[in-house]
């Protein structure tokens, strides 16, 4: 069984590239993106309107998996400094 100190940096890069994406799809869903030109003419579109459905549950991705983290890193690496 590998250690922490191999697994560790490994899943804390996986959780950061989750974090970037679930960033991404939650910038590009958000509610205030309808009162734009651009998100005036993608909520025209039916694939938008299903992929903007999902806004909510992406949170539900997003945080855990920053609060995961930034734990392990902490652990990993230790306070900044």
């Amino acid at each position: 069984m590998e250690s922490f100190y191999v697994i560790a940096p490994r899943i804390i890069f996986s959780l950061g590239i989750v974090n970037l994406l679930t960033g991404l799809l939650i910038f590009s869903s958000c509610r205030c993106l309808p009162g734009s030109k651009i998100g005036a003419a993608l909520m025209r579109r039916q694939p938008y309107k299903r992929f903007f459905q999902w806004h909510c549950h992406l949170w539900k991705v997003f945080w855990p998996s920053v609060m995961v983290h930034a734990v392990l890193a902490l652990i990993f690496f230790g306070l900044p400094g």
